[in-house]
């Protein structure tokens, strides 16, 4: 039962990462939002989880995991609820930032307590059962929230995907009172004031990327990209300041001197970047661009999904017998595959039959899997084993930030070629602006296997 109850929170939290792209088009209409805030919805709940990811883990570790895993999923109830009674896109956007913020106080105990309740064989399988779970959770937010969205249950459209997980969080948070508890009371204490520059950062970041070319770069939008700026050089000067006063900053930045280690920090932003952008593009092509249903369209990508397990199941071997350029190989093949769906769907336009996308979405899918699954073991891999704490929450928290960084910059081109497509059928624009998209997430890996074959070379 406890570890039923952990592996419901795992679910929930990857869950609401992939179901919000297939509704997106469905919240597009009936809440009339811009191109803008239809990005943000999905940003604001990846940065507020990657950034306080850190947080949440040395919260648990000095006030308790079980204590905070049972808040954490009570809020991710009561902020799932906001957003499924949202009456606007601001609205919403709110509710998903405050859901992100309940995501990153529940997720790290999922692991901590897995570690700390098992042992040996039993832990092992743990985690083998934690990684099926997240992998299903991704698979599940397509092709169920796509039925979802398409049966309008009583009416409320995709309300309904946010409000599922109130009773899920209600009874995971009545049922984890069983769990026993568990904290380090020497973990180190948390620095906020790093936390709220990083956030501050990152939000005024994300602000002029997706608003900068929405409003055709007024004054304020490149007045926030330069505070975005000012912002994250006071939170690295003030990291360092801790560190070098023996504190603990929240992140270590001599982690980030290691050239090693920085060149997989950047390969996780990379890589990560290119999911999220692909995902949201996909929504709005196939429902708003050629009329096909959230089901349909749920159940056109579950193949990839279906080929990201298989990849993420094969990977590990190839990588433990090749090394690093197995990692590198593969990430050529995602940006092959990538490249086809750009040239398919751009080459077909309003003409494009969905279902023929199915053979060039598995490819997709499966050397995607084969290049995450182990890329973030490569780079915690890189670092000495006393400073592995610290370099998993820095990852951890790079592969939030790096999807939303993901879905502003493929936002941008995608944004663009729809209004310089204005005129067009639907489709058509809709082809454009995918293809147009996709450039990103190409050159995105087509710098990550460059990278990887770098890091190769150096052994």
């Amino acid at each position: 039962m406890g570890l039923a109850v952990l592996l419901s929170g795992g679910f929930i939290t990857i869950f609401d990462l992939f179901v919000v792209n297939i509704a997106i088009p469905s919240m597009q209409r009936t809440l009339d939002a811009s191109f803008a805030q239809i990005n943000f919805i999905i940003v604001a709940y990846e940065l507020a989880y990657g950034v306080l990811l850190i947080a949440g883990s040395r919260l648990g570790d000095r006030l308790g995991r079980r204590r905070l895993f049972v808040l954490g999923m009570l809020g991710f109830a009561l902020t799932s609820a906001l957003c499924g009674l949202a009456p606007d896109a601001n609205a919403l956007i709110a509710a998903r930032v405050l859901q992100g913020v309940a995501a990153a106080m529940l997720f790290p105990q999922v692991y901590a307590l897995i570690r700390v309740s098992y042992d040996g064989h039993a832990r092992r399988r743990a985690f083998g059962l934690l990684g099926m779970t997240l992998g299903l959770a991704a698979i599940a937010g397509q092709v169920l929230g796509g039925w979802i969205v398409h049966a309008d249950l009583f009416g409320l459209s995709w309300r309904v995907i946010f409000l599922v997980n109130v009773p899920l969080g209600l009874a995971a948070w009545k049922l984890a009172r069983h769990l026993p508890e568990s904290r380090e009371p020497s973990a180190s204490s948390m620095d906020w004031p790093g936390a709220a520059l990083a956030g501050l950062g990152l939000g005024l970041l994300m602000l002029a990327l997706i608003e900068g070319p929405a409003r055709h770069w007024p004054a304020w939008t490149l007045a926030s990209a330069m505070l975005a700026v000012a912002a994250l050089a006071l939170f690295v000067r003030a990291q360092r300041r801790i560190g070098a006063a023996g504190g603990a900053p929240l992140v270590d930045m001599t982690l980030l001197t290691q050239p090693r280690f920085a060149t997989g920090c950047l390969l996780v932003l990379l890589v990560f970047s290119t999911a999220a952008a692909l995902f949201l593009c996909y929504a709005l092509l196939m429902q708003t661009g050629l009329g096909v249903d959230a089901l349909t369209a749920g159940s056109i990508f579950a193949p990839a999904s279906v080929g990201f397990v298989a990849g993420s199941m094969l990977a590990p071997r190839l990588v433990a017998r090749y090394g690093t350029p197995a990692i590198a190989l593969a990430a050529l093949l995602y940006g092959g595959a990538t490249t086809a769906l750009m040239l398919q769907v751009g080459a077909a336009s309003g003409a494009l039959a969905p279902w023929s996308l199915v053979p060039v979405l598995v490819w997709l899918g499966a050397a995607q899997g084969a290049v995450n699954t182990p890329l973030v073991n490569l780079a915690l891999g890189l670092v000495p084993d006393h400073q592995a704490g610290m370099a998993a929450g820095v990852v951890s928290t790079l592969q939030q930030v790096g999807a939303a960084l993901g879905v502003a910059a493929a936002g941008m081109l995608f944004g663009g070629a729809l209004e310089a497509g204005a005129g067009l059928p639907a489709g058509d624009r809709y082809a454009q602006a995918f293809a147009s998209a996709l450039q990103f997430n190409v050159a995105a890996i087509a710098l990550s296997a460059l990278l990887l074959w770098r890091l190769g070379r150096r052994g």
